[in-house]
């Protein structure tokens, strides 16, 4: 059943432009914060080296690998802005790449702390 209710509301959510889209994760943040969340362990990231010489998409890739147990539309929203910046606008692969993997380790630190507290209640 939770597996259809994540299909159902991802579904959902591509249909929706940027600005409804920040307001059904205000949305989901602001149900998370009350709390009787399901708690579940979080699985350590893959231990993927980063090549030498990576291009943009191959770092989501390998990101995407690294971290599976992030599924924050928000992350993903944030790498695709940022693979735009690099293809439109011409910055650096390895600077954009850089900073997707702060988002991704953000991410996952965030994730390890909800859970934490959750443990705690």
């Amino acid at each position: 059943m939770a597996t259809d209710n994540k299909s159902k509301l991802l579904s959902v959510f591509e249909t929706l432009d940027n600005e409804r889209q920040a307001s059904l994760i205000d949305y989901a943040e602001f149900l998370q914060s009350k709390g009787d969340l399901v708690a579940s362990e979080v699985p350590e990231p893959a231990d993927i080296e980063r090549p030498e010489k990576e291009t943009v998409v191959g770092a989501i890739k390998r990101l995407k690998l690294t971290y599976p147990m992030i599924e924050n539309m928000s992350i993903f929203s944030a790498a695709s802005s940022l693979m735009t910046e690099h293809m439109v606008n011409g910055r650096d692969a390895v600077d954009v790449v850089d900073e997707m993997e702060v988002l991704f380790e953000e991410a996952y630190q965030a994730l390890i702390e909800i859970n934490d507290g959750d443990d705690k209640s």
